[in-house]
């Protein structure tokens, strides 16, 4: 089972669980949006991916005033969850992104 971290409106998240579904993986999809991401995995996220974690290239990201925009990772992953780059996902191992290495770890 993977666990995949991301929003439901995201193309690059269904594109993710569609392909594990294919696989056969039993997938639990969590929408940072509904349910907010704990401070545990939060950390754990920061901890592996570091600043790559916030997405700087996001329409949320434009939206930040300059103030905003200095804030620390984790204050503006909790304040505006759409920042998340994503999909994360939890499974054999952390990963960040989908593409085909990504697809690889877990599905290959």
């Amino acid at each position: 089972m993977i666990t995949l971290f991301g929003l439901k409106t995201c193309d690059t998240c269904r594109k993710a669980r569609q392909a594990a579904e294919s696989e056969g993986e039993s997938v639990r999809f969590v929408d940072v949006r509904d349910t907010p991401l704990s401070d545990a995995d939060l950390g754990r996220f920061l901890a592996a991916f570091g600043n790559d974690l916030v997405n700087r290239k996001s329409a949320t990201w434009r939206n930040l005033s300059e103030t905003e925009r200095e804030r620390p990772p984790m204050a503006l992953l909790r304040d505006h969850p759409a920042l998340m780059k994503r999909p994360v996902i939890d499974g054999k191992v952390l990963t960040l992104g989908w593409n085909d290495e990504v697809r690889a770890q877990h599905l290959g």
